[in-house]
């Protein structure tokens, strides 16, 4: 079959020169890679955290909200959290292996009173299996164990999405194995979202924008109770820099 390039050659007598420009435009468009993944992939998001901190640098103990687009696109922390400083470092599509690659970035350097942390959703979208991508988590625990001692980590686990709902039972599987974990560890919670996200029929609710992955304001509406209650219960450790 002729390239699409050949083909409007062709048939380029019975079309503008405008035209014409513009279909080879977009057929290069329709060919041209994508971002590599991989080491590197995110330091645009970074250094534009970066660039915030250096006009306004948070102040340290805080709760820090890290990890993927569900928390990058929680844009209402401040008022949904009204009696205690956030700082949101959620930088979209990441990985857990993102989030630990950028640590010392967007985790240490805020020295934070907790965590509250969401990522692993799209470490199984990318084919990754659960228990792999428990040891991702074990590595970002390993890290914040060595750079913050015993501040505590609250975990949200993996949310049941219209668009991804064919992994539901991966995700349950992850969800599983976390909240094991956070059982025998006093630096570690479990948040669970899941019931509050699903209908009576187990199928997830209309709370999500057009993608049917990403959630709207009546999602975050019901997290914030949820967090809220986890925070407030606390946890036995505590940021060893920070006042209890």
């Amino acid at each position: 079959m002729p390239r699409l390039s050949t083909l409007l050659v062709l048939f380029a007598p019975r079309r503008s020169a405008a035209l014409l420009a513009s279909a080879l435009l977009l057929a290069a468009c329709a060919t041209a890679p994508h971002p590599p993944a991989g080491p590197g992939r995110f330091d645009q998001a970074i250094e534009a955290f970066e660039t915030s901190d250096a006009a306004a640098q948070p102040a340290p103990c805080a709760v820090l909200f890290v990890g993927s687009s569900s928390i990058r696109f929680w844009r209402t922390l401040d008022r949904d959290f009204p009696d205690r400083r956030v700082i949101n470092r959620g930088f979209g599509g990441s990985t857990i292996a993102d989030v630990n690659q950028y640590f010392d970035r967007v985790v240490a350097r805020y020295q934070p009173s907790a965590i509250v942390f969401y990522a692993g959703e799209n470490d199984l979208f990318a084919g990754r299996a659960p228990a792999d991508v428990e040891d991702d988590f074990r590595t970002f625990m390993s890290l914040k164990r060595r750079a913050l001692g015993s501040t505590p980590v609250w975990y949200i686990s993996a949310k049941p999405s219209k668009a991804r709902f064919a992994q539901f039972a991966e995700q349950s599987d992850l969800n599983a194995r976390i909240r094991k974990l956070a059982d025998r560890r006093s630096d570690l919670a479990y948040i669970d979202i899941v019931p509050a996200m699903l209908r009576t029929d187990g199928l997830p609710k209309e709370i999500f924008v057009e993608d049917d992955l990403h959630m709207n304001a009546d999602g975050y509406a019901l997290w914030t109770p949820i967090v809220e209650a986890a925070l407030r219960e606390g946890q036995r450790s505590k940021a060893p820099r920070c006042p209890s």
